[in-house]
């Protein structure tokens, strides 16, 4: 580590207020940031845009090499006078092309320099040429009075590149700048992933139910998708497995501390955001615990967490959740989701729709196809039928002059009103089919249906044994519709 003598340093300094880290205060604020975004060990840093090589004298004292550059000779004169003793290198160059040749850099660190450059996108494709695989890029900026670049302007020019960007607000940090400020100020961190072998980040997505109703939080201060909603989540980091994951992340963003026998898998999803590049994610379902009500552990990356109706999701969600979210109601297990690069992050009500399911091979030889009911009055059935199975996760899927179907996971019932109905009310006391049962999460969703159910042409059957007609520990409703046809309800 280099010794820094502050005092004999402040001899050089301008009058800079941000920049002069005159302040100790300041000056140790800074230190401590760079510390968390840097290498532990020593590492190459080019600073770009290095002023009077205030931030680059703190790197050097950290124990890194340091390359800095200015297009101001005035400004170069100062930091070379500043860190002189250091070993650094400072350049008169232009920081969108600096003159260091084919040399990489482990961090390329720029400080309000982004904003100011006429073409950004050439100059992060050429930053990136210069960073070592795995190698990182440090940007400080903001956005004041009306001018600058925001956090997600500045992510969707980093998306070509990378996916790994983490974003920290530093507005809120009074001791960064010597003062409290009222304006967008922040520090996005950007990977550059090795190019040798294609790898994905690893998501993890909570589905965490309550009856009908599934919990979402607003996305707020993350500089990606903020105002939107999405599930509780996160990436999978080192040495974790999936479900240690979606643990820690549970854990940390609402506060539920979650036993790994809880969890279990609903979908799994690759995704693709707008000129962004795939990933994976593994969705998690988990039962609400009134015990552990679930509450808002990070506000400054989640401005509300709200309640749904699964069947009734918000339109302000960010897309890919909205389609794991539906293809989870519809029983999909395995989903494609590929954003074309004009895309909304945010899910659009009609726009064409991005999710691909793909037929997982469980049913195999004797499993269900279909199931097809002959119904006397098509219109009456599908008013019936489509509200119930709609309900219990299955979307319509067919359409025809005589008849409907609605789909869940591989298999689907079809009801028609063919020309070839004999007459004859159905009867099912007689042979043939007497009734279909279906699952139900649990006796709250139950209790919701059979109250339901009469307004949509259905009638309850055996109400005085009610919810127990089918013996003693089996949790059921027996619904009858006006054409004779009986369903079962099962809680699990």
């Amino acid at each position: 580590m280099t010794t820094i003598d502050w005092d004999s340093a402040a001899d050089s300094f301008d009058e800079e207020p941000d920049h002069g880290l005159l302040d100790p205060v300041v000056r140790q604020a800074w230190a401590q940031r760079l510390e968390s975004w840097l290498p532990g060990e020593r590492s190459d840093v080019l600073d770009l845009g290095c002023g009077t090589g205030s931030l680059a004298l703190l790197v050097t004292g950290q124990g890194h090499r340091v390359t800095a550059v200015d297009r101001s000779p005035r400004m170069v004169e100062q930091a070379r006078s500043k860190l002189a003793g250091t070993g650094s290198e400072v350049l008169v160059g232009d920081a969108a092309r600096p003159p260091v040749g084919k040399q990489q850099f482990d961090v390329i660190m720029v400080r309000h320099v982004v904003w100011l450059l006429p073409d950004p996108a050439a100059a992060l494709r050429h930053w990136f040429g210069l960073l070592r695989p795995g190698g990182r890029l440090l940007m400080i900026e903001g956005v004041w009075g009306g001018v600058g670049l925001s956090a997600a302007q500045l992510t969707g020019l980093l998306a070509p590149f990378t996916e790994r960007i983490h974003h920290e607000r530093l507005s809120d940090d009074p001791d960064l700048w010597g003062k409290h400020v009222d304006d967008d100020r922040y520090a996005l961190l950007a990977r550059a992933e090795p190019p040798h072998r294609h790898s994905e980040i690893v998501d993890v997505h909570l589905i965490l139910r309550r009856g009908p109703d599934v919990l979402l939080a607003r996305r707020a201060g993350t500089g990606y998708a903020d105002g939107l909603f999405n599930g509780p989540s996160g990436h999978v980091e080192d040495g974790e497995d999936v479900r240690e994951a979606m643990i820690r992340e549970a854990a940390e963003e609402i506060g539920v501390e979650l036993d790994p026998d809880e969890l279990r898998v609903a979908l799994v999803m690759q995704h693709r955001g707008p000129g962004g590049a795939p990933r994976t994610g593994w969705f998690f379902e988990a039962e609400y615990d009134p015990a552990r009500p679930p509450y808002n552990r990070e506000p400054e990356k989640c401005s509300e967490l709200a309640w749904f109706p699964l069947d009734s999701l918000p339109d302000d969600i960010v897309a890919y959740c909205r389609a794991a979210l539906d293809g989870y109601r519809s029983g999909e297990r395995f989903l494609i989701h590929w954003h074309e690069d004009g895309d909304t992050v945010a899910y659009q009500p009609h726009s064409i729709r991005r999710a691909v399911p793909l037929p997982s091979g469980g049913a195999g030889t004797g499993g269900v196809h279909h199931i097809e009911l002959w119904v006397p009055d098509l219109a009456a059935a599908e008013a019936g039928w489509g509200w119930l199975l709609g309900e219990l996760g299955h979307v319509p899927y067919q359409s025809w002059e005589r008849g409907r179907s609605w789909r869940r996971g591989g298999s689907y019932l079809v009801i028609e009103q063919s020309a070839d109905l004999t007459a004859g009310p159905h009867d099912r006391l007689r042979p043939g089919l007497n009734h279909l049962a279906f699952h139900v999460r649990d006796r709250a969703t139950l209790d919701a249906l059979v109250a339901r159910a009469p307004d949509h042409g259905w009638r309850l059957l055996f109400p005085d044994r009610h919810p127990y007609a089918g013996g003693q520990g089996h949790c059921a409703a027996y619904l009858e519709d006006a054409a004779g046809f009986e369903v079962e309800l099962v809680v699990r």
